[in-house]
């Protein structure tokens, strides 16, 4: 059996690379945000927050370093590559299809 590459897998694979692109982004954004003693009190910075922490809410808290930098860094930076990965080989494996 012969699969063709057509349009329509071209297209899903990009957006599915756009959206753990974007995700990891979020995610990014916070830690630098973090590291850089950002204003908490500011919306921008309470809504990255707040995104970042629903996106990587089952890694932000998977390491028990004592620095608080280091849990941040280690547990969101954790989801940020794994979404990276996997939305790029989901993306891979959609645009051979």
């Amino acid at each position: 059996m012969s699969h063709r590459t057509g349009k329509g897998s071209v297209t899903a694979a990009r957006v599915v690379a756009a959206v753990a692109d974007i995700m990891a982004v979020v995610i990014g954004l916070w830690i630098l945000m973090y590291l850089l003693d950002a204003n908490r009190a500011n919306n921008l910075v309470q809504f990255v927050q707040e995104a970042a922490r629903w996106l990587a809410g089952w890694s932000y808290d998977l390491f028990t370093f004592d620095d608080a930098w280091a849990r941040v860094v280690s547990g969101y930076g954790l989801a940020a590559v794994v979404y990276l990965a996997v939305g790029h080989a989901l993306a891979g494996r959609i645009r051979r299809y």
